[in-house]
């Protein structure tokens, strides 16, 4: 089990590895009774294009941060709190195979494995932490989450007025209950969304019509909505575009990676400590059962064809050469 790694020598040197491969661009992870229970990179939709992150899961928090020397650095540390998580699988097209959204109230985006047992091992085992940690504290699964952004590359156009073609000089913008792709015309309004910020944000002047008529009681409304309208922005974009939205927020893909590292081999993700959702997972597999990794503590199966999707972040990395976005961030 999990719980029994909270005092052992190898969890705390484990989380020391971690806090000095970030250094000074991290904060300080160990915390009494966190656990790191898996680690390992996954390809993460940015507003621009797709690039890997290295992703460590703790029994409590889900961290991130930008590859600069494999294995050894990484910077622009994000900290995701695990109650806030709800994870949604992305069934495979063309170009994109084994993703899932990952959301939480402040953020959410699109991640990708290198192959869909790697996806339904970093799926169940989320989920397994995500289900630990509610039974234990009580609360309540959170319901209102951050919209995913539409990437850039996906809308030549304004999703509002479909007239206003983006260029350098028309910009980009992205509506924060959303996530459309707007031009600067149809968003001239904000409106405070409490769970994103402290400020108005910049809204669609379709979600700032809808947001001033819901009642000021009911402060979660605005994202609870946001998150079934980035479901038909998906839908709409999806049979034209390269795949899923990306990410809620730029504020890891407006400066571009300072250092390029050298391609190397595939490692596949480490998990440590607790066997049972692996167990299951590897049960399932023989048994040929469909995946189900909405309940981590479930069966988790895999299909009994080849992983088209392994050399995922390859093929990703080689996507993104092939796309441009016009316009500036915003």
């Amino acid at each position: 089990m999990v719980d029994r790694l909270v005092n052992s020598e190898a969890n705390s040197r484990r989380i020391a590895s971690v806090e000095s491969c970030f250094g000074s661009s991290g904060v300080p992870l160990g915390v009494s009774g966190r656990v790191l229970v898996g680690e390992g990179v996954l390809t993460k939709m940015c507003r621009k294009r797709p690039k890997s992150r290295q992703f460590f899961l703790f029994n409590d928090i889900l961290v991130y941060g930008n590859i600069v020397i494999g294995k050894k650095k990484y910077n622009k540390q994000h900290i995701m709190p695990l109650e806030e998580v709800s994870l949604e699988t992305i069934e495979d097209n063309q170009q994109y195979r084994n993703g899932w959204y990952i959301r939480t109230t402040t953020k959410s985006f699109v991640v990708y494995a290198a192959t869909s047992t790697e996806k339904q091992e970093w799926m169940a085992h989320i989920n397994k932490c995500v289900e630990d940690l509610l039974r234990k504290s009580g609360k309540k699964p959170v319901e209102n989450h951050a919209a995913v952004w539409v990437p850039d590359s996906d809308a030549s156009i304004c999703m509002h007025c479909k007239k206003t073609q983006f260029t350098f000089v028309q910009r980009r913008h992205h509506c924060r209950n959303c996530g459309a792709v707007v031009c600067a015309g149809c968003s001239t309004k904000k409106f405070l969304l409490p769970q994103q910020s402290t400020k108005a944000l910049r809204v669609c002047d379709g979600c700032h019509e809808r947001l001033k008529h819901t009642p000021s009681g009911d402060a979660g409304a605005g994202a609870s909505t946001a998150g079934k309208d980035d479901h038909k922005l998906n839908n709409t974009i999806s049979s034209s575009s390269s795949g899923p939205a990306g990410d809620s927020s730029n504020d890891d893909d407006t400066d571009e990676d300072t250092a390029s590292p050298a391609p190397e081999a595939h490692d596949e993700p480490r998990f440590y400590g607790d066997n049972s959702v692996l167990s299951a997972f590897e049960e399932s597999a023989g048994a040929g059962a469909q995946s189900t990794p909405a309940a981590a503590s479930s069966s988790i199966s895999t299909s009994n064809s080849p992983d088209p999707g392994r050399n995922l972040s390859s093929s990703a990395a080689a996507a993104a050469t092939t796309t441009t976005a016009s316009g500036q961030n915003c």
